[in-house]
């Protein structure tokens, strides 16, 4: 078992493993491979670049140079998290645990723009299927997705809702949904009820009752893990102190998902606040 996991592989989960590495300690990061970085083409206002250099060229260098240090390197998207004392990580591949988390998977740029999605925010949809599924016991239910995340989601909530239907909203599915999960492809017009979200009505005329609606697009952000184990967040932002602790013990974060100005810079320090960190906590933890 590693003494951390870092959920990311960019400039802020590469910078904190560099730090717990050097510290004697267990690194394990898991990294799905899509980071903003990515399609940075050309960054010149990095420090020590005379040249510009691409995004894709930094993320390269920062897994080798941790690499060099032993940090051990998953290509795993996560999926789940949860907390009893340690914290364990469900991939789409398989489960970790450790004493300590660091969320560093970025900000979710992009929220589906659904008519309705805000306004019943709590009020049927809800965007934690651990959290939030016992209060839809033997009800309808549906999850907006169509890759792993989607999936994970729908699979806690098959034991305990009445019918999980999977929503897609005009994509194709990235994955295959078990034959108990039903699948609808069609685009989402709008999300309509009174005091609480009653029904989906689709372009093509066609409208489908839910007691509730949990949304997964594309990968779990920092912000969506959070929510699974209780750390306070505010919209797409993870809330923490200077030290990058969220009010979850053992619980850091770093990067984009902490707010603030979001450069590469910003993201780097933010680990090396991390990284410090977790290796004095866990020293202490030791001691004690």
């Amino acid at each position: 078992m590693p003494d951390v996991i870092v959920l990311g592989g960019g400039p802020a989960g590469i910078s904190t493993a560099l730090y717990t590495a050097r510290a004697g300690l267990s690194t394990l990061i898991l990294a799905s491979g899509a980071s903003a970085l990515e399609k940075a083409g050309r960054i010149e206002n990095y420090y020590g670049f005379a040249e510009p250099v691409s995004g894709r060229q930094l993320l390269v260098n920062g897994a080798a140079q941790a690499g060099r240090l032993g940090v051990r390197i998953l290509r795993e998207e996560a999926v789940g998290l949860t907390f009893d004392g340690e914290f364990a990580v469900t991939t789409e591949k398989g489960a970790y645990r450790a004493p300590f988390a660091v969320l560093a998977t970025g900000a979710s740029r992009k929220a589906p723009q659904i008519p309705g999605l805000a306004e019943f925010e709590g009020k049927g949809i809800s965007y934690c299927a651990v959290c939030d599924g016992f209060f839809y016991r033997k009800k309808p239910v549906a999850v907006l997705g169509a890759g792993d995340y989607a999936l994970h989601e729908a699979a806690e909530l098959l034991p305990i809702a009445s019918s999980v239907t999977i929503l897609t909203d005009g994509r194709k599915p990235e994955v295959e949904f078990p034959k108990e999960m039903e699948v609808c492809t069609g685009k989402i017009k709008e999300l309509s009820g009174g005091e609480m979200l009653r029904s989906i009505r689709f372009e093509d005329g066609s409208e489908r009752e839910t007691s509730g609606l949990f949304v997964a697009v594309g990968i779990a952000g920092s912000a969506d893990l959070a929510r699974k184990v209780g750390a306070e967040v505010r919209g797409v932002t993870v809330v923490v102190d200077e030290n990058r602790r969220t009010n979850v013990p053992g619980l850091y974060a770093a990067g984009d998902c902490t707010g603030g100005l979001l450069q590469i810079s910003k993201a780097v320090c933010d680990g090396a606040i991390v990284g410090t960190n977790v290796a004095k906590e866990f020293r202490g933890r030791k001691k004690s």
